[in-house]
């Protein structure tokens, strides 16, 4: 093991140059029929906990700890498939189907309204609805427009109001599609041809409901071939009729040829989703002035998180007689690295907040999740929680300012040099400040000072940390509480320069009132 050495990184805190609000999307979660997300995941009848509409009660307390606002659904690969008719109505009527996603078999015993219902009982958090442009197209997404959104008088919003649901449901931000440009997806397209098929769409469902916040496909990777491509086409087909541009992104320690990972460029990956955001950015201003628009398009980075993709968790069932019901799929358990990286990305969000208005970590419960459950058993909170819930709980509401930060550097593999501390300030609509720090190293202790604003004279800070001496170290079913953060007593203020101590692989958060 290579000697700790202890380094100094430094954040200048100016409350005269802000990047933006905070928005409250950035917060958002995800939840797809996959796996085990629904079904045992927030929906489990008979449970213990579970409510009369069958909701597990023990999650909806974690889903509102957490502090998750807006959520997509019902997908994710998912939707390029589903029909939406087949969620509605009488239960002992919907139909099963295969889901050709994940092959598995859905049984649509959960849908739009039971998802309705559950978001009022989860803290009245937003419902963000995605449409299928894979296997369907306008007809369907305006029957669905109408059934959630128009009051009465028509076929669809009187079979809403048969199926239970007397208002309508008034859904605000929707989905054109998912990840259109993978060609892992149902009903997957070229860029003309989806640019072409979402601007169809988009102003159909802006005839009905023309205050709709609509997003439009951007790519699934920034490593995709077509990508910035891609982007630019579909620009020129939808710009003046869309509000956002999505931007997916999944990380994790690649695995080394002598068969270790790369958990130096991991612990970066903040790095990877900051060029991505700029160079989404830069597409969105390109095709602006080309356009000569005098509309803005901002990213909603709708699904991000740490993922073992194509590692054990996330291997789909096989067979034409195997289509099994909320299989075990992509339960990644997380370590404290896994968690340190969630952290630094939330940062790096909150860095581009002048870009990104929303985000959806992805998922919610069970799949790559920050909160997992045993069926007719406990629910409890994985490492990943803590960094979400922490900083959605110090930073909504506020205002991030500019990041003024020097740090040293160390190297990495997969994006040469980088700094080693990571940090945003955000400035509270109560006058406090809270700043949000991950120390990347793997080896070095850093003490970081925060130098105020002048005048700014606090009363209280308080500071949490992310550690453990294992960063393999996880929460599981058995030692629900193995990692948890814990109170940084190094915290201390002199001269206007708050300074606190951040262990090797940690994420911070600290609050100066």
């Amino acid at each position: 093991m290579t000697q700790q050495t202890e380094t100094h990184a430094k954040l200048v805190v100016d409350d005269e140059f802000k990047v933006g609000p905070v928005h409250d999307r950035v917060f958002g979660s995800f939840v797809e029929h996959l796996g085990r997300c629904v079904y045992t995941g927030i929906y489990e009848p008979g449970h213990p906990t579970a409510d009369e509409e069958g909701f597990r009660q023990d999650v909806i307390d974690l889903v509102k700890e957490l502090g998750a606002t807006t959520i997509r659904y019902p997908g994710g690969n998912f939707v390029s498939g589903y029909n939406w008719e087949d969620g509605v109505g009488p239960k002992q009527d919907r139909p099963r189907r295969l889901d050709l996603a994940w092959h598995s078999t859905e049984t649509n015993q959960f849908g739009l309204h039971e998802m309705a219902s559950w978001l009022r009982k989860a803290g009245g958090n937003e419902l963000m609805e995605a449409v299928n442009l894979g296997t369907r197209g306008l007809a369907e997404a305006l029957d669905l427009l109408e059934y959630a959104n128009v009051p009465d008088g028509t076929a669809r919003s009187k079979e809403r109001i048969r199926n239970g649901a007397k208002d309508p449901f008034d859904i605000r931000m929707w989905c054109l599609g998912n990840e259109m440009d993978g060609p892992w997806q149902t009903g997957h397209k070229s860029a003309e041809d989806y640019g072409k098929l979402a601007a169809s769409v988009a102003a159909g469902m802006r005839m009905i409901d023309p205050g709709l916040e609509l997003v439009v496909c951007g790519s699934s990777s920034h490593t995709m071939d077509t990508f910035g491509k891609w982007e630019e086409t579909v620009l020129e087909h939808t710009f003046d009729k869309v509000n956002f541009v999505s931007a997916h992104a999944y990380y994790f320690p690649q695995i080394m040829p002598d068969g270790s990972r790369d958990m130096a460029s991991f612990l970066a990956s903040g790095v990877d989703m900051d060029g991505f955001i700029k160079d989404v950015g830069a597409a969105i201003d390109a095709t602006r002035s080309r356009l000569k628009s005098d509309h803005n398009v901002y990213i909603s980075f709708d699904e991000w998180n740490v993922w073992y993709m194509g590692e054990e968790p996330s291997k789909n069932p096989e067979g034409i007689g195997n289509w099994p019901v909320a299989p075990r799929l992509l339960e990644d358990i997380y370590s404290v690295a896994d968690a340190v990286v969630v952290g630094d990305l939330l940062i790096t969000l909150l860095q581009n907040a002048d870009r990104v208005h929303a985000a959806s970590l992805a998922q919610l419960v069970n799949v790559i999740a920050p909160i997992m459950t045993e069926p007719n058993g406990p629910a409890w909170r994985q490492t990943t929680f803590y960094p979400f819930s922490l900083t959605a709980a110090w930073a909504k509401g506020g205002s991030v300012l500019e990041p003024k930060i020097e740090s040293p550097q160390y190297h990495t593999d997969r994006y040469g040099d980088v700094a080693s501390t990571n940090a945003v300030a955000v400035c509270g609509a109560d006058g406090s400040v809270a700043v949000f720090v991950t120390n990347r190293s793997l080896d070095d202790e850093c003490t970081f000072d925060i130098k105020l604003p002048e005048g700014f004279t606090p009363h209280e800070i308080e500071a949490r940390t992310l550690h453990d001496d294992d960063i393999l170290a996880a929460n599981t079913l058995h030692d629900q509480h193995r990692v948890e953060p814990y109170t940084n007593d190094s915290a201390s203020m002199h001269s206007g320069t708050v300074s606190v101590t951040l262990p090797p692989v940690s994420w911070t958060a600290i609050q100066i009132r």
